[in-house]
């Protein structure tokens, strides 16, 4: 089956922390929504106006301060989804139990954001985006599905997946995401990191399951050894 044309997707290397934003939408429509707006509001919008693309949200993966801006434990960092509402007439999208994460981080308010539960789906023109639930590396963290392409966040890497030493993270939860969640999705979907901190920037699900060792996990107890437990 061919991809669907109407997607608009593009990566977006940005900041000293190696982050990657995406904007995923609809070519015919020339609307789209970005993931993880971090670091500088201005340079995103200007991509996406190159592009010829209105701005009209926000997707969250999670609510570190470097993927959604704000500030958390003594650590700052600028843009955000504040500085884009300020912006563009659009809402933030997130899972519901991130909402309160989200706001105590960027200080933007209730009004400003849309809570999901995983399954929900977005529309822009004729893409279909999906929201999958993948708790680990926080309680809340989100994937983002659009024609067989994987937003990820921080909960998996090229050749590697998110922390779960910090707060809010739970290794358990990880191995059952990576093990459960995400060994369900099939070889042909691209993989594309919240970090460009592997050796491409993008990889098919089936290069990941050959490669990645955090995708060939025998059991929660080797997991747990190898991350330290």
């Amino acid at each position: 089956m061919g991809r669907n044309p109407d997607l608009y997707i593009r990566q977006v290397p940005i900041g000293p922390m190696a982050n990657f934003v995406y904007f995923i939408g609809s070519r015919r429509t020339r609307k789209c929504l970005v993931v993880d707006p971090a670091w500088d509001t201005d340079a995103l919008l200007e991509i996406a106006a190159e592009d010829g693309m209105e701005v009209t949200g926000a997707l969250v993966t999670h609510y570190h301060p470097d993927h959604c801006g704000g500030s958390m434990m003594g650590f700052k960092v600028p843009g955000g989804v504040t500085e884009l509402l300020g912006r563009v007439d659009g809402k933030v999208h997130v899972h519901k139990i991130e909402a309160d994460g989200l706001k105590k981080v960027t200080g933007i308010s209730e009004s400003d954001l849309v809570r999901h539960d995983s399954g929900d789906t977005l529309q822009i023109g004729d893409v279909r985006i999906e929201l999958i639930h993948t708790p680990g590396h926080t309680p809340g963290s989100l994937c983002f599905l659009a024609d067989k392409r994987l937003v990820a966040g921080d909960t998996l890497f090229v050749d590697g997946c998110g922390r779960v030493d910090l707060p809010g993270s739970s290794p358990e939860q990880m191995y059952e995401t990576l093990t459960g969640t995400l060994a369900k999705l099939t070889d042909d979907i691209i993989l594309l990191p919240g970090h460009d901190y592997g050796p491409t920037k993008e990889s098919s699900f089936g290069d990941q399951r050959r490669t990645n060792r955090y995708l060939r996990m025998n059991s929660m107890d080797d997991w747990l050894r190898i991350r330290g437990r």
